[in-house]
Protein backbone atom coordinates (compact mmCIF):
# COMPACT_ATOMS: atom_id res chain seq x y z
CA UNK A 1 0.00 0.00 0.00
CA UNK A 2 2.81 2.15 0.77
CA UNK A 3 4.85 1.53 -2.42
CA UNK A 4 1.36 2.09 -4.61
CA UNK A 5 1.48 5.82 -2.47
CA UNK A 6 4.85 6.51 -3.45
CA UNK A 7 4.36 5.96 -7.28
CA UNK A 8 0.67 7.73 -7.43
CA UNK A 9 2.84 10.59 -5.37
CA UNK A 10 5.47 10.44 -7.98
CA UNK A 11 3.13 10.39 -11.15
CA UNK A 12 1.21 13.22 -9.54
CA UNK A 13 4.38 15.20 -8.85
CA UNK A 14 5.14 14.38 -12.68
CA UNK A 15 2.57 15.32 -14.05
CA UNK A 16 2.44 18.82 -12.13
CA UNK A 17 5.96 19.45 -13.46
CA UNK A 18 4.80 18.58 -16.64
CA UNK A 19 1.53 21.16 -16.37
CA UNK A 20 4.37 23.82 -14.97
CA UNK A 21 6.31 23.84 -18.08
CA UNK A 22 8.39 21.36 -20.21
CA UNK A 23 11.21 23.73 -18.47
CA UNK A 24 11.95 21.38 -16.12
CA UNK A 25 15.65 19.40 -16.27
CA UNK A 26 16.58 16.30 -17.40
CA UNK A 27 18.45 16.13 -14.17
CA UNK A 28 15.05 15.98 -11.91
CA UNK A 29 13.67 13.73 -14.27
CA UNK A 30 16.68 11.08 -13.72
CA UNK A 31 15.97 12.04 -9.85
CA UNK A 32 12.31 11.82 -9.68
CA UNK A 33 12.50 8.41 -11.66
CA UNK A 34 15.18 7.06 -9.34
CA UNK A 35 14.25 8.40 -5.79
CA UNK A 36 12.91 5.64 -3.82
CA UNK A 37 11.37 7.33 -0.33
CA UNK A 38 10.44 10.85 0.36
CA UNK A 39 13.79 12.40 1.64
CA UNK A 40 14.98 11.30 -1.77
CA UNK A 41 12.22 13.23 -3.76
CA UNK A 42 13.02 15.69 -1.49
CA UNK A 43 16.06 16.56 -2.41
CA UNK A 44 15.48 15.87 -6.57
CA UNK A 45 13.05 19.29 -5.41
CA UNK A 46 15.11 20.66 -3.66
CA UNK A 47 18.25 20.63 -6.21
CA UNK A 48 14.76 21.46 -9.40
CA UNK A 49 14.29 24.58 -7.28
CA UNK A 50 17.49 25.58 -6.81
CA UNK A 51 17.84 25.49 -10.64
CA UNK A 52 15.13 27.08 -11.38
CA UNK A 53 15.56 29.72 -9.09
CA UNK A 54 18.79 30.23 -11.30
CA UNK A 55 16.52 30.90 -14.11
CA UNK A 56 14.28 33.41 -12.44
CA UNK A 57 17.24 35.33 -11.03
CA UNK A 58 18.75 35.49 -14.56
CA UNK A 59 15.60 36.85 -15.69
CA UNK A 60 14.43 39.05 -13.12
CA UNK A 61 17.97 40.69 -13.51
CA UNK A 62 17.77 40.98 -17.04
CA UNK A 63 14.15 42.61 -16.79
CA UNK A 64 15.04 45.15 -14.31
CA UNK A 65 17.97 46.09 -16.02
CA UNK A 66 15.77 47.47 -18.96
CA UNK A 67 12.93 48.95 -16.72
CA UNK A 68 13.19 53.15 -15.56
CA UNK A 69 13.12 53.33 -12.02
CA UNK A 70 9.64 53.74 -11.40
CA UNK A 71 9.54 50.34 -13.09
CA UNK A 72 12.02 49.07 -11.47
CA UNK A 73 10.49 50.18 -7.97
CA UNK A 74 7.08 48.13 -9.29
CA UNK A 75 9.20 45.32 -10.39
CA UNK A 76 10.98 44.95 -6.92
CA UNK A 77 7.16 45.09 -5.33
CA UNK A 78 6.51 42.26 -7.31
CA UNK A 79 8.83 40.59 -6.88
CA UNK A 80 9.02 40.61 -2.75
CA UNK A 81 5.30 40.31 -2.83
CA UNK A 82 5.57 36.89 -5.34
CA UNK A 83 7.94 35.69 -2.75
CA UNK A 84 5.91 35.93 0.26
CA UNK A 85 3.13 34.71 -1.58
CA UNK A 86 4.91 31.65 -2.67
CA UNK A 87 6.28 30.86 0.65
CA UNK A 88 2.83 30.93 2.41
CA UNK A 89 1.24 29.30 0.14
CA UNK A 90 3.82 26.44 -0.32
CA UNK A 91 4.23 26.39 3.72
CA UNK A 92 0.53 25.15 3.88
CA UNK A 93 1.43 21.92 2.34
CA UNK A 94 3.20 21.18 5.13
CA UNK A 95 0.12 19.95 6.99
CA UNK A 96 1.23 18.28 10.14
CA UNK A 97 -0.97 15.41 9.61
CA UNK A 98 0.36 14.53 6.12
CA UNK A 99 2.94 12.50 6.83
CA UNK A 100 6.04 12.97 4.91
CA UNK A 101 4.27 13.22 1.70
CA UNK A 102 3.81 16.66 2.86
CA UNK A 103 6.84 17.40 2.53
CA UNK A 104 7.37 16.36 -1.12
CA UNK A 105 4.20 18.42 -1.97
CA UNK A 106 5.77 21.62 -0.03
CA UNK A 107 9.34 20.65 -2.16
CA UNK A 108 6.90 20.19 -4.97
CA UNK A 109 4.85 23.48 -4.88
CA UNK A 110 8.26 25.75 -4.05
CA UNK A 111 9.80 24.56 -7.31
CA UNK A 112 6.60 24.77 -9.57
CA UNK A 113 5.79 28.12 -8.67
CA UNK A 114 9.53 29.11 -9.06
CA UNK A 115 9.37 27.57 -12.58
CA UNK A 116 6.17 29.26 -13.48
CA UNK A 117 7.87 32.91 -12.43
CA UNK A 118 10.88 32.33 -13.93
CA UNK A 119 8.77 31.50 -17.64
CA UNK A 120 7.04 34.51 -16.43
CA UNK A 121 9.78 36.98 -16.01
CA UNK A 122 11.48 35.09 -19.28
CA UNK A 123 8.68 36.25 -21.09
CA UNK A 124 8.31 39.67 -19.71
CA UNK A 125 11.87 40.27 -20.63
CA UNK A 126 11.27 39.33 -24.34
CA UNK A 127 8.42 41.81 -24.99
Amino acid sequence: MKKLMVTSSLLILGLQAAYADSKVSNQYTICMNKAGNTATMVQCLSNETARQDARLNKAYNGLISKQSKTRKQELQTAQRLWIKYRDANCKFYLDPNGGTIAQVKSANCVMNETLKRANELENLASL
